[in-house]
Formats: C-alpha cells, sequence, structure tokens
C-alpha cells in the first residue's frame, strides 16, 4: 500500500492535492501563564510541523482526514457556535471558517489531509499549530494571502476560546504563525507587539530538549481554567479585567484585601505573573547580548517560581502520580547544576523543558528515557518559518 501523503488524499477523496500547507509546533522559553494577562512572552517554533495536502472541492463542505483518525466534516451552511462539538478537531476547523466569514471572506469547502509530528499532548501544542495550519489555509485560497501571521494566530485563539471551548492566551497561535524565536508582549491583545530575535542555541554549546512526563493532558480544562479564574478575582479588587492594568505596586499595597478577597493561591498566583513579565524583559536582553549562562539562570528561576507560585506542576489532589514534578526532579539531578530544566505551557501534564549542554546531551537523552520510557526525551532545533504554504504544488506527475 502507498502511504504517501498525496496518495492517501487521491484515494479518500478521489482526486489530487493542489496545495501543501505547513505549520509548526511552539515551545514557550519564557512568560509561562503571562499571554491571558496581556503579558510578556517569549516563545519559539520548532521543527516538528503539522502538514496538510489540500484541494478545493467544489461544495460548502470542508472535509478534513487527518493521519490515524475519521475524517471530520464540517458543512459551512450553519457557521454557528454549537456546544455539543466543544474540545473536538470539528470545533477548531468551524471556528477558524466561521472567524473568516466574520471577517468577510467567502469561505469554500476544501479537502485536507493532514499528518503531524507535534504530538497531542506533547507541550508543543498541537491545537495551536492545527489551528495555524487551517488559518493559513483560508488565508492563501480565500484572502489571498492578505493576512498577517499575527491576525492569522487571533483567528486560531478564536476558535479554540469560543468554538472549541478552552479559555487560552494567544502565545501559543503567535508563536506557531510566525516563526524563529520571538518575544511578544500582549499590552495590546489586538495588535501584540512581536519581535523576532536571532540566537543560535547550538553556538552557545547547548541543545533544546522536550521531555514527555508521561501524563494526559485529559480532564485538566478545569484546572487550566482555574488560574484565569483566579486572576480575574485578583484583578476585580481593583476593578480592572487583566493583570497587566493592575500596577504591581499597587498589587502590594492591597495584598491583605487580595488574599481575602481571592485567597492565597491566586495571589501567588499574581506575584508569579508580575516577576514572570520582568524575567521575560531579562531573557530577551540576555539574548540579545549573548549572555547564555544568565538566561539558564533566568530560565531556572522561572521553572521554580511556576511550582511555587503559580502551581502548574501537579493537579489539585494527585498524590500517586506526579508525573512532571518527578520529570523535573530527575532533569534536574542528571543536569548536576549545568544547564536549567522548567515546566511551560499550560503545565500539569505533559511536557518539561530542558537546556542541556552538548557534552551531557547523549548521556541524558539515555538516561531521561531508561526512566520515563522509549523516546521520551526528544532533541528539538529551533523553525524560522511559521504557518506557511509549502513553496510548490503537488503536480501531477507526482501520482500515478
Amino acid at each position: 500500500m502507498d502511504n504517501r501523503p498525496e496518495q492517501q488524499f487521491l484515494t479518500h477523496f478521489g482526486h489530487r492535492p493542489e496545495y501543501i500547507f505547513s505549520a509548526p509546533g511552539r515551545t514557550e522559553l519564557g512568560g509561562n501563564h503571562t499571554d491571558h494577562q496581556h503579558g510578556r512572552v517569549l516563545a519559539a517554533a520548532v521543527n516538528l510541523e503539522t502538514l496538510a495536502y489540500v484541494a478545493e472541492n467544489g461544495t460548502d463542505t470542508i472535509r478534513v482526514l487527518s493521519e490515524g483518525y475519521p475524517e471530520c466534516r464540517v458543512e459551512l451552511t450553519d457557521l454557528r457556535v454549537q456546544p455539543q462539538y466543544f474540545n473536538t478537531t470539528y470545533a477548531l476547523i468551524l471556528g477558524v471558517a466561521a472567524r473568516y466569514v466574520q471577517l468577510g471572506a467567502t469561505v469554500r469547502g476544501f479537502d485536507a489531509y493532514v499528518t503531524s509530528s507535534v504530538l497531542p499532548g506533547s507541550g508543543l501544542s498541537s491545537s495551536a499549530a492545527f489551528e495555524v495550519l487551517m488559518a493559513t489555509i483560508c488565508n492563501h485560497l480565500f484572502c489571498d494571502g492578505r493576512l498577517s501571521p499575527a491576525e492569522m494566530a487571533q483567528i486560531g485563539q478564536y476558535a479554540e476560546n469560543v468554538y472549541f471551548g478552552k479559555p487560552c492566551g494567544l502565545m501559543d497561535q503567535t508563536a506557531s504563525a510566525v516563526g524563529g524565536i520571538i518575544y511578544i508582549d500582549f499590552c495590546d491583545p489586538e495588535k501584540p507587539q512581536v519581535e523576532r530575535l536571532s540566537f543560535d542555541l547550538s553556538a552557545h554549546g547547548y541543545a533544546l530538549c522536550i521531555i514527555d512526563s508521561g501524563a494526559d493532558h485529559a480532564d485538566l480544562t478545569d484546572e487550566y481554567a482555574a488560574i484565569t479564574q483566579e486572576l480575574r478575582a485578583v484583578c476585580q479588587v481593583f476593578r480592572k479585567e487583566y493583570l497587566r492594568d493592575v500596577p504591581e505596586e499597587e498589587f502590594y499595597d492591597h495584598l491583605p484585601q487580595v488574599r481575602a478577597a481571592a485567597g492565597d493561591r491566586a495571589a501567588l498566583r499574581a506575584m508569579h505573573v508580575y516577576a514572570e513579565n520582568r524575567r521575560v524583559e531579562s531573557q530577551v536582553h540576555a539574548l540579545r547580548h549573548g549572555e547564555m549562562e544568565r538566561f539558564l539562570q533566568l530560565v531556572a528561576d522561572s521553572g521554580r517560581s511556576s511550582w511555587q507560585c503559580l502551581q502548574n506542576v501537579i493537579p489539585t489532589g494527585a498524590t500517586g502520580h506526579q508525573e512532571v514534578a518527578f520529570a523535573l526532579a530527575l532533569a534536574e539531578k542528571l543536569l548536576s547544576g549545568r544547564g536549567a530544566c522548567r515546566v511551560h505551557g499550560g503545565g500539569f501534564a505533559g511536557t518539561i523543558q530542558a537546556f542541556v549542554p552538548l557534552n551531557m546531551l547523549t548521556a541524558f537523552v539515555r538516561s531521561m528515557d531508561s526512566v520515563l520510557g522509549n523516546g521520551a526525551c526528544h532533541v528539538l532545533s529551533i523553525r524560522k518559518e511559521g504557518g506557511i504554504l509549502v513553496e510548490r504544488s503537488v503536480q501531477k506527475e507526482d501520482l500515478p
């Protein structure tokens, strides 16, 4: 059997693909849970990607076949939010299409065969890569490529917030849409400030590793939602909606009132956000000036703050299973005071991040895999491109 994506597309849909689109996964380098508070983030696209082989189909239906999953059909005649499809691929496709229509585009039916090396629950944001992929397809097919990466990121976030039913910030989608290492300031989330940074980890003697803790993201939506809810409770003390609008000095001046109104965990989480925003600025300064050791110290500081204050390492009430905490402790032991490790992304499950000296890399990967399972430790590189139309269409001569 010919398993090439082009052939799978032809076999399933009965015609040939015309385009190939790609969107990368992302990793957060700094700014853990700051984006939804209009804060600062340091992130990077990675060399794991989601690909789509695409052709218009002349109908009012989007048909998406993801490798290993049943076909998903979205009828463009009904673009209303459908709560029964929350937390599904259907909702993400529907949300992206609906947002394009709201923005004035004429969205037509297309077929897509999707393959991905961004594993679900990997902490590299497979959902954001998929959203950016769908937004990139619609941008090129129905908007002549006019939308900017930032605008496509916002469309992805809209789909996830409104149609998928998951509260999230804009960091994941922006990192996937823009590509490279980027500093993002979400002070104005409608027009986030995005700056690309040039930095070569390997030239400074380090590799970026993402380690799968073995914990599953399933049933953790309430844990993620609690972070935004508790921070909102803090903001309400000051009659504000986002922490970025509450001056840090004012927050600390009213700490007793914050604790009384929102609780200690909410106050601790706010303390993390304030400190994390400052850390991101320091990280950006370190990368601009090639200060690798300073950058690594800030990575470690971020990890400690996430664990102690943000508290997104161990799910509420978990005792026998604390996979992320165990993976962090193991990585720290193996690094023996060198490099740095931290939880990143949503937390509670999935993966951790480690910066590993190149002369320790082989031993580090072997040791992590021996404890957490073969293939748990992934060595990644930074991808310069974000969501793109790959520079070739599938030609007829490519297929039998």
